[in-house]
C-alpha cells in the first residue's frame, strides 16, 4: 500500500494561511481600504476621516472628557491627545481642563469647528453613498459593534 501524500508544510504556506484567515489582518486591511477610498472622495475637506470622526463624536456626545472620548472612539489617551492637538492648532476644537477636577481635561468643538462638520458632512453623505456601492456598509458597522464584547 502506498503512503498517501500529504501536502509539505512550508513557511511560505503557514503565512499564506494566516494572511487568508487572520481575522485581525483582514480588518485592518479593509479599515485601510476604506479610509484611503473616503478620504480620497474628501480631499477638499482638508480634514482625514480620523479628524472628522473625532469631530462628529464631539458634536454627538454629551459628555466632553478625553476619557470618555477615548473610550468611545476605542482610542489611547496619548493617541487622542495627539489627534486633538492639530485639530486645536487649526482652531477646530478647544481643550481645557476641568475646574472641579484638575487631572480631567474636557473638549469640545469651536464654533469654526462646527462650521467646518456643517460643510463636511454633505460631502461626507456623498461619499458613504459611493462607498456603499462597493462595500456593505451595515456589515462594517456590525463588525465594529460585535468586536465592542471583545475583552
Amino acid at each position: 500500500m502506498k503512503p498517501s501524500k500529504q501536502p509539505r508544510k512550508t513557511l511560505r504556506a503557514d503565512a499564506a494561511r494566516l494572511i487568508g484567515s487572520c481575522a485581525g489582518l483582514g480588518s485592518r486591511l479593509a479599515a485601510r481600504r476604506i479610509t484611503q477610498f473616503l478620504e480620497g472622495e474628501l480631499v477638499g475637506a482638508n480634514l482625514t476621516l480620523a479628524q472628522l470622526g473625532l469631530m462628529a463624536q464631539l458634536a454627538a456626545a454629551p459628555d466632553d472628557t478625553i476619557a470618555a472620548l477615548a473610550r468611545r472612539t476605542g482610542l489611547d489617551q496619548s493617541t487622542l491627545s495627539r489627534n486633538l492637538r492639530a485639530l486645536e492648532v487649526e482652531g477646530l476644537v478647544e481643550i481645557a481642563i476641568v475646574e472641579t477636577d484638575l487631572r480631567r481635561r474636557a473638549v469640545w468643538l469651536t464654533e469654526k469647528g462646527a462650521r467646518r462638520l456643517e460643510q463636511v458632512i454633505p460631502l461626507w453623505r456623498d461619499a458613504n453613498v459611493r462607498l456603499s456601492r462597493h462595500v456593505d456598509s451595515e456589515l462594517v458597522l456590525r463588525l465594529a459593534r460585535e468586536s465592542e464584547r471583545l475583552p
